[in-house]
């Protein structure tokens, strides 16, 4: 009865996601970029998320201007998740091709809201390129993140992508959707972005549990320490970036930085880009939860004193 029970649970969150994509489906150019291009007098991404506002050297209109860097890179970073996403979708997809279907369709859908994401952002990296000054340069291909992220197993990969899901909702609600002196384009993309990842992120979970109840002790230990490679691999990521970033903003802020200011630039970079990418994810109420109901106190832990290190 209880087994039932929740097949049928089951069911009707696969269904219900599949409803939400239906009905929240949206165009890039319709309902989203809509004709605008970027205005360099608006922020891009809130000071909950850039921190901007920590870096007391910097004047109102250099926040302003690191702000848009960050936020170029944020659509960036998104855009480079997201191959590796559809692809592990797409490839879980295939356990529900003689069986399922409405999970089939879920996954589908899933599949195809992330490739229309991949090409929104490239939209908007062109749209940043026309506004902002050249030699901006984001590092890491996408193709070549996807492979790695992809030879690790099925559950960590399924781990880092509620991860980044849940974080993304987040960052939304609490930080870019409240903030009015945000350009209205830049949270247009995010609205957009936010209102399909919100059932992105039911999937997520139905697939991590599903993919848990088949690993053995063993298996799951090792994908522990296989989640815990990813994030390290992230935040090397994100050191790169950050180092590009500062370096692109001290070529292009119109004066020269001292060095004891250049040295705050990188580290406010990197503590804002840990905040946005991996803490402020692992430290969601929710990914706690269905984390901690998987893993061992232990292996919780141990992903805690690894986390711990990039504080």
């Amino acid at each position: 009865m209880q087994a039932t029970i929740q097949q049928e649970t089951t069911f009707n969150r696969y269904a219900r996601a599949v409803a939400a994509s239906k009905r929240v489906q949206w165009s890039i150019d319709k309902d989203v970029i809509r004709n605008r291009t970027f205005d360099a007098r608006h922020k891009f991404l809130p000071d909950g998320l850039s921190r901007v506002d920590e870096l007391s050297f910097l004047s109102g209109d250099e926040q302003r201007y690191l702000s848009q860097i960050q936020g170029r890179t944020y659509a960036n970073i998104f855009g480079l998740v997201e191959r590796y996403i559809t692809t592990k979708v797409l490839e879980i997809s295939g356990d529900y091709y003689f069986g399922d279907q409405i999970a089939l369709e879920a996954l589908v859908r899933f599949s195809d809201e992330e490739l229309k994401h991949q090409e929104l952002f490239r939209r908007i990296e062109k749209l940043a390129a026309q506004t902002m000054p050249p030699g901006y340069q984001f590092f890491p291909d996408p193709d070549d993140v996807a492979k790695v992220v992809l030879t690790k197993s099925t559950w960590a990969v399924l781990a880092l992508t509620m991860h980044i899901e849940l974080f993304t909702q987040m960052h939304y609600r609490q930080s870019i959707g409240p903030d009015e002196n945000l350009s209205p384009l830049f949270k247009d993309v995010f609205l957009y972005h936010w209102i399909e990842e919100s059932q992105h992120t039911i999937v997520d979970e139905l697939e991590w549990v599903r993919c848990d109840a088949k690993v053995t002790g063993e298996e799951r230990d090792k994908s522990v320490d296989e989640f815990i490679e990813l994030v390290v691999a992230v935040d090397g990521i994100l050191r790169m970036q950050a180092a590009a970033d500062a370096r692109y903003f001290a070529d292009t802020c119109g004066r020269q930085l001292s060095p004891e200011e250049r040295n705050q630039l990188d580290a406010g970079l990197l503590r804002a880009y840990r905040w946005q990418y991996i803490l402020s994810g692992s430290q969601h109420p929710h990914f706690i939860k269905v984390l901690t109901s998987l893993v061992s106190e232990s292996q919780a832990e141990r992903i805690g004193m690894a986390l711990q290190t990039l504080s």
